[in-house]
């Protein structure tokens, strides 16, 4: 089942992973400058990987048990195959490898940013946004690796009856290690994000608005736990949540693919194959894209969100041209890339949208900001209307993106439902094709911050502050407008995942030895069943008391997680801003600077506190999908999928962009607008930037996450499903 053309994926990702290098030992011949710029970069990371350590050794023992799991039910009952288990610990290892190496580096730039910056605007940009690319090249070329080299073992050893079955035997199996994926970025995003933003609201908190310090302070205890924070959250967090995004899209496509055409074998392998192409070359256009990255001195807001642009657009032009030609080699219907053509469509017009409610060189960010004349309150006010009037555009783009991806591949057919949802499929792929350059605008953000940390902390110029001030405004834009790619992605993937788990459970009921189904009153193959014979036959219709039940399950979940992590920042965050307080009362002479702060111990206050609250939450994600699936069975199980994908893609917008435009306001006062740095209204965008603190970077971003999870965990749990539903 391999032809010529599958090289192509692992050759991509090992160029890939090469640049990678090539740009992380481009950024470590670099010099960290002073003696002190360098002491600071240390101890940020050493707390991060301090920190990663411990996290990784809770995550270690949730995998084991897991594994333990999936092992009885492959070997015991014969509910699942057995190299579920396998793929699972896989997928989760290339996910925390992903966010491990980004972290390393981020957490290496951050000085190397600051003594450029101290050269000019370009040579900062140009260090920051190439070791931000080293994420990017990092995720994705770890992520065709591993599709690649799963594909190989499971060609090799997978016997089916026929070709056709083996292929969407070899594909609905490899969904699974998305599911560890998922599992290892949902612990690192939730568990980072509270790490990051208990050091972050206690470091603003006290510093900023009670001390009167500046951000970044040497003299507040906390800035060392929250320039940490920024690595282990916004890095190593965010790695891992976009190789899982990124996977979940080629592997989800990839099993609609071997579904679709299964009544046409002689093309199943190239649907299958098409978007592993279209992402492998992704990669080589995105190297092109970063490339072109530049700016010049005394750059604006504007301008040097126009230089990410360029390279952004340039990739996702020409992938367009590339998604053609693989289309029309592979032999499949040329309209097909209108599917890929809506996918970037949709993500760009996302990111624009993001962009335009979040930068402070646009409008609703800087009424964000005019209202703090009036006082914290109405920032916090006039945050949550724009972040909730912000959902509009993304919503009506993902729908409008759904119909078109869906009518392209149908050949605007509504009936050919495999093929339309193969389209939608694809249509995730096109807008995370170019992840290699997108991830790297994302992951330059907290290089830029910590940058912009290090010049504080070191007393460098105010020119090179100014200059590290206006990277880090940059970076909060594009992180948010990532965290938009991500969210989107996750909308499109998670239907495409809906359709894969109707699959999963086709092969659980063939492998219980139900070789037939009575549908409508007609007797079915069960290996040969449609998408609709499936929904028929387990009464998928909003008339259905189950699938009801499932979708308002499904909708409280988004909320429910939402307010679990929030209470946990919150928790956490009390303690900092005791501790903090605690350390200006007794430690003599911190103000005066005149006596050192104990920064360990505030980075140990976060570590305890991301540890201990980031397991519930998680292992929820994990429980729901199974405990649903025992009592509504397959129809609960789908109604609880769509209602956290409705819910839970519409709060991530809001909770994201909220954040992002209430950081931006803050920014825009303190670059001398509205009284500037010190003054009552930068005070109140403060308070409102610590509320969005753990929108953006904790809760927000961590439901994407939830929402594929939620489905991996169903498609995996199938069988039991299948088997033991009381309902």
């Amino acid at each position: 089942m391999i032809n010529h053309l599958f090289w192509l994926v692992p050759v991509c990702s090992v160029i890939a992973l090469a640049f990678a290098y090539f740009f992380y030992r481009g950024m470590m011949k670099e010099s960290e400058g002073t003696d002190t710029m360098k002491r600071i970069a240390s101890h940020v990371r050493k707390g991060a990987m301090a920190y990663l350590k411990q996290q990784y050794k809770v995550v270690g023992m949730v995998f084991a048990v897991l594994c333990v799991f999936f092992a009885w039910m492959a070997y015991g009952p014969g509910l699942q195959n057995g190299w579920v288990w396998f793929a699972f610990l896989t997928g989760g290892f290339f996910s925390g490898l992903a966010g491990f190496i980004g972290m390393k580096t981020a957490t290496y730039a951050s000085a190397r940013t600051a003594n450029a910056a101290s050269r000019s605007m370009n040579d900062g940009l140009k260090i920051a946004f190439r070791s931000g690319a080293v994420m990017g090249l990092v995720v994705v070329g770890l992520a065709l690796l591993d599709i690649s080299l799963w594909w190989l073992v499971l060609d090799m050893f997978v016997e089916e009856a026929n070709e056709t079955q083996k292929a969407i035997m070899i594909t609905t199996t490899m969904l699974t290690f998305g599911m560890g994926a998922s599992t290892q970025a949902l612990f690192a995003r939730v568990g980072g994000g509270i790490f990051t933003k208990a050091a972050d609201v206690g470091a603003d908190l006290v510093g900023k608005v009670e001390a009167g310090i500046p951000e970044d302070d040497p003299r507040n205890p906390a800035t060392i736990a929250d320039n940490v924070g920024d690595n282990v959250g916004d890095v190593a967090g965010m790695g891992a949540d976009l190789y899982e995004s990124y996977c979940g899209s080629v592997l989800a496509t990839a099993a609609l693919g071997a579904s679709a055409f299964a009544v046409a074998p002689e093309m199943q392998f190239n649907a299958i194959l098409a978007p592993m192409l279209i992402a492998a070359f992704g990669v080589l256009l995105s190297l092109l894209g970063i490339f072109m990255v530049k700016t010049k001195e005394g750059a604006t807001q504007l301008q040097l969100l126009r230089s990410l642009d360029r390279g952004i657009n340039t990739s996702s032009v020409l992938i367009v041209v590339a998604s053609f030609l693989v289309i029309h080699v592979l032999g499949l219907s040329h309209w097909i890339c209108g599917s890929v053509i809506v996918g970037l469509l949709t993500g760009i017009v996302i990111g624009k949208a993001t962009e335009h409610y979040t930068s402070h060189a646009y409008k609703p960010t800087q009424d964000i900001a005019k209202s703090s004349e009036t006082g914290p309150a109405t920032v916090i006010i006039k945050g949550i209307g724009t972040g909730m009037i912000s959902t509009a555009i993304p919503v009506i783009t993902i729908v409008i993106g759904i119909i078109l991806a869906y009518l392209f591949a149908a050949e605007f057919d509504m009936a050919d439902m495999s093929m339309g949802l193969y389209g939608v499929g694809i249509a995730a792929v096109g807008m995370l094709s170019t992840l290699g350059i997108t991830l790297a605008t994302d992951a330059y953000g907290p290089i830029a911050d910590n940058a912009g940390g290090n010049a504080e902390m070191s007393e460098l110029g105010p020119e090179v502050r100014k200059r590290t001030d206006a990277l880090d405004a940059l970076g909060n834009t594009t992180a948010a407008t990532g965290k938009g790619f991500a969210i989107g992605s996750a909308a499109l993937t998670g239907l495409a995942l809906l359709a894969s788990y109707i699959e999963e459970i086709k092969i659980g009921l063939v492998r219980l030895g139900e070789k037939t189904l009575e549908v409508g009153g007609r007797v079915v193959e069960t290996a040969s069943a449609t998408l609709q014979d499936m929904m028929t036959y387990y009464d998928v219709s909003l008339m259905n008391p189950k699938v009801l039940a499932g979708i308002f399950i499904g909708s409280m979940m988004a909320f429910l997680f939402c307010g679990l992590t929030m209470n946990a920042v919150g928790r956490a965050a009390q303690k900092m801003v005791n501790e903090v307080r605690r350390q200006f009362r007794e430690i003599k002479g911190i103000l005066e600077g005149k006596a050192e702060p104990d920064y360990a111990r505030c980075v140990e206050i976060s570590t305890k506190g991301a540890q201990h609250e980031m397991v519930f939450p998680s292992l929820l994600a994990i429980i729901t999908p199974i405990v649903v699936g025992l009592i509504f069975g397959v129809a609960g199980v789908l109604g609880l999928l769509a209602g956290g994908l409705g819910s839970g893609f519409v709060l991530a917008v809001f909770m994201a962009n909220s954040g992002g435009a209430w950081d931006n306001a803050k920014k825009y006062v303190e670059e001398g607008n509205l009284g500037g740095k010190g003054s009552d209204c930068h005070k109140a965008t403060v308070i409102g930037d610590t509320v969005g603190d753990p929108f953006k970077d904790t809760s927000g971003p961590s439901l994407n996450i939830l929402i594929k999870l939620m489905s991996m965990v169903a498609i995996v749990m199938a069988g039991v499903t299948c088997t033991f539903s009381l309902l």
